[in-house]
């Protein structure tokens, strides 16, 4: 299944949003990994509107399950919350919009 996302940076952490993305944990990258988050690509605008895109055996909603029972993705989330913009509390992966796939050639 492939799927895409919407999210929205700040503006003013598109910088430190980047350089966080240049040096992603380890542990967290082995439970995406372990967790079916294969050929998971972001692509930022310049006016923070994320786009995220990737590949698993499962829906997002069961595949963003399986990472909420991984410590290292709390950490995470918590650690990348404040970037976001998002109802106050909420973490990332809580307010992600999945997009329709209207098209695909291979």
């Amino acid at each position: 299944m492939r799927v895409g996302f919407l999210l929205k940076v700040k503006k003013e952490m598109i910088p430190e949003y980047k350089r966080r993305h240049e040096n992603v944990w380890p542990e967290m990258l082995s439970a995406l990994n372990r967790n079916g988050w294969w050929n998971y690509s972001l692509f930022l605008s310049k006016d923070g509107l994320l786009f995220g895109y990737f590949e698993t055996p499962v829906s997002l909603e069961e595949a963003n399950s399986k990472m909420s029972l991984e410590e290292i993705n709390t950490k995470w989330q918590t650690d990348m919350g404040p970037f976001f913009e998002a109802p106050d509390g909420s973490q990332p992966d809580e307010v992600i919009v999945e997009l329709d796939e209207v098209f695909y050639v291979k």
